[in-house]
């Protein structure tokens, strides 16, 4: 069969991962929950991390003396602390060979072939990162708005915007919105006073990241105050990626900005592209963005094939290409 590689793709929301032979063909995928170990704990993010590959060894009906190379992108590996607590974790699975990088690098691959420039991870969470032609690479962000990160940046925060933004509208602190009466319609109540004290009858102190699909179809209705809310959020990631480009202090135009994650990937919300776009050119660099059609855990791939001295041409691209469109349809 070859030589085989594997790419492990950890984030908030779930973990993929994805089993090519040295062709770019894929052999194998699994899928599992959350493996972000800052949300669920080292010992729940290694589980279902097994449980991915275990899928994905399954489909291909291989053994793991039968994988040549593994790469993980996993969220959460940002400090050198995370680096040491998750290869200690990784280096009880059964694998020779393998390398562990953060998340963002696996985006940054996948959308540059250089591997040079900026990417922004914007899912469940947000990061930014970026690595220059001297191999410097530099992280801004990712540790939420405690340390810095914007408020509504990422899934999760974005939802919650979204829902304090109605309850503010409703309680006539903020301008008028169709989100008053969409928000609690998603969660199943007729008004915005049913929701509101049953929630805080009930507790309720977080709501789903999901509910930043309201937000997406309320902005394209018009509504400005949901405008507002996604032209912010661009605002904030295109900070994020002046700062990572400024700190990196050497990148040839066009830099590339590479955006990854559910929000940006699938979401290409016009109202977040443009903002983001603007920010970063207001401080005077010359960008391109890069929205890669693949999933994230296919850099990690690449990068699998990088450590081998594999090379990766049209043909493996194409391949790969392929191969994803192909799950994707059947998913």
């Amino acid at each position: 069969m070859g030589t085989i590689v594997m790419g492990v793709d950890g984030g908030g929301s779930k973990t993929q991962a994805v089993i090519v032979d040295q062709h770019g063909q894929i052999i194998g995928k699994g899928y599992s929950g959350c493996s972000n170990y800052q949300v669920n704990g080292i010992k729940k993010a290694l589980t279902n991390l097994q449980e991915a590959i275990s899928q994905a060894m399954e489909e291909a009906e291989i053994s793991y003396s039968e994988i040549s190379f593994v790469q993980y992108g996993l969220a959460g590996a940002d400090r050198e602390k995370d680096i040491r607590l998750l290869e200690s974790a990784l280096a009880t699975l059964p694998f020779a060979k393998w390398n562990l990088v953060c998340d963002t690098m696996e985006g940054l691959r996948l959308g540059s072939s250089s591997n040079t420039g900026v990417v922004l991870v914007c899912g469940s969470g947000t990061n930014a990162s970026g690595r220059n032609q001297q191999g410097k690479v530099v992280q801004t962000g990712g540790f939420g708005y405690l340390y810095g990160d914007g408020a509504g940046a990422g899934g999760n925060a974005l939802a919650i915007e979204v829902f304090r933004s109605a309850i503010r509208s409703w309680e006539l602190r903020e301008i008028p919105t169709i989100l008053t009466h969409r928000v609690p319609r998603y969660f199943g109540f007729s008004s915005m006073e049913e929701m509101w004290n049953q929630f805080l009858d009930d507790g309720v102190t977080k709501v789903t990241g999901d509910l930043a699909i309201v937000l997406h179809e309320a902005a394209m209705d018009g509504d400005q105050l949901s405008i507002r809310i996604l032209k912010q959020m661009g605002k904030e990631l295109g900070l994020a990626a002046s700062s990572v480009i400024k700190r990196l202090g050497s990148l040839p135009a066009p830099i590339p900005i590479i955006l990854t994650g559910s929000v940006l990937q699938k979401g290409k919300n016009l109202y977040v592209l443009d903002s983001l776009k603007q920010t970063i050119e207001s401080e005077g660099h010359s960008i391109q963005l890069v929205i890669p059609e693949m999933e994230p855990v296919f850099g990690a791939v690449l990068l699998a094939r990088d450590q081998l001295g594999l090379p990766t041409t049209t043909d493996v691209l194409n391949q790969l290409e392929k191969g994803w469109k192909y799950h994707e349809e059947r998913a």
